[in-house]
């Protein structure tokens, strides 16, 4: 019976989740998706769809950091119903306005309540899945901005044939405040709110690390190797998927089609990997549980980073005017794979890792260096190309890979417990 209830409530969480932060990215991207409908109605040039669109990365980077903390204190379940409640209100009063300054300050708003909806979200799948499931259903969520970000603009150019773009914006928004309610009817934040046994009692009985003091937290060795790998991950990442397709096009000789089909085949190869990273190393978990030291998804997260080099290595150094169209994809896909994995599983295992106290926290961090990360990835990059050519641009980008990864093997058998630890002599 027990079974039972479980996985009622986890599916019905899950399900809730998963089209709550689908209507959150959509929402989130929904001016993008709208852009052209937007300029035949109200006169922007590029630096207002720029200002517009860094209002809202600004403050989503500065809410989802404090969100992350916020979700170790306060209720996850209502941080994300506030969040996509919020979210969707200000793209209804969006659908009502008419100027840069309004569009910019709402969508600074837009930014704040969207950095509201993931944190909460791995707080919650840590208290109702088992460790040996984490990485899995988190891999499965993360899928839900892949479904946002490849039907949205179908969907939206569809819809603007029939209706206008404010009918877009409102009906998106009124969408988002609806299904806050129900979010906030069906989303439980542990267990025992429903009267089932906590999945990490048995855990919280033999560990002190959980009740952790904050500066116990942060001094943790392996709270700053993961935020470093990450911030060098996602700083790689973002900087091959954002100038990749100019390094084929101006460097390699190859077309406009070429390029952009080289990122459609990364980003597929992206969902294949997160999916794969989450299930594999999910099933080592299983297999030889959580250890103090070294964790169980660190020969996986070694892999793929190993993984990431090799592609970016093929890539810069193999590819010419000349190359197939298929090993060019073949190497877009291979890097897509061996990237967005480790981007999944450093969210997970940063949650995982900590004290109960600061999983939100321990995410929040991480996720901080990541986007710092993103940042260096842009304007230091592109520098670099400028001065010195795409060639040397990637060049530099390989040579940071490898140093982390070597970095990270080297450290792989690191205490991985955050925070107090129990002492098992005693």
């Amino acid at each position: 019976m027990a079974k039972a209830s479980y996985g009622y409530y986890r599916s019905t969480i899950f399900l809730a989740m998963f089209v709550g932060y689908t209507l959150y990215y959509f929402s989130r991207k929904t001016f993008s998706f709208v852009m052209p409908s937007v300029m035949q109605e109200v006169k922007l040039d590029k630096d207002d769809l720029g200002l517009i669109t860094s209002s809202q990365s600004l403050a989503y980077a500065i809410s989802k950091f404090i969100s992350g903390v916020l979700s170790d204190r306060i209720s996850a379940r209502w941080l994300f119903s506030i969040g996509l409640f919020v979210v969707g209100g200000i793209n209804v009063v969006f659908s009502w306005s008419s100027t840069v300054a309004v569009f910019s300050a709402l969508w600074f708003f837009n930014g704040l309540g969207q950095g509201l909806g993931w944190p909460p979200c791995g707080r919650i799948l840590r208290k109702w899945f088992e460790p040996s499931q984490f990485g899995t259903w988190w891999a499965v969520l993360s899928c839900s901005m892949n479904l946002a970000g490849s039907l949205g603009p179908i969907i939206a150019t569809v819809l603007a044939e029939s209706y206008s773009w404010r009918a877009i914006m409102w009906a998106s928004g009124m969408t988002c405040v609806a299904l806050s309610v129900v979010c906030l009817l069906v989303i439980k934040n542990e267990p025992k709110d429903v009267g089932l046994p906590n999945i990490e009692a048995a855990a919280e009985k033999s560990s002190s690390s959980d009740g952790s003091t904050l500066s116990e937290f942060l001094l943790s060795p392996y709270l700053w190797v993961l935020s470093t790998s990450y911030l060098v991950v996602f700083g790689v990442k973002t900087a091959c998927t954002d100038w990749g397709q100019l390094f084929l096009i101006q460097d390699k000789g190859q077309s406009t089609l070429m390029g952009s089909s080289y990122m459609s085949a990364l980003e597929v190869g992206g969902l294949v990997g997160s999916l794969a990273a989450g299930y594999f190393s999910d099933k080592a978990v299983a297999k030889v549980g959580q250890r103090l030291y070294g964790n169980p998804r660190h020969f996986l997260l070694i892999c793929m980073m190993a993984g990431m080099y090799v592609s970016m290595y093929l890539f810069r150094v193999t590819v010419t005017p000349d190359s197939s169209k298929v090993w060019i994809l073949s190497l877009g896909a291979a890097f897509g794979f061996s990237s967005y994995g480790p981007v999944a599983l450093f969210g997970v295992i940063a949650i995982e890792s900590a004290p109960s106290n600061f999983t939100g926290t321990s995410h929040a961090i991480v996720a901080l260096m990541a986007n710092v990360g993103g940042f260096l990835s842009g304007l230091p990059f592109s520098t670099i190309a400028k001065h010195y050519g795409w060639e040397t641009a990637f060049w530099v980008a390989e040579v940071i890979c490898l140093i982390s990864g070597v970095g990270f093997f080297l450290l792989r058998n690191i205490q991985t417990r955050m925070g107090r630890v129990a002492k098992k002599a005693d």
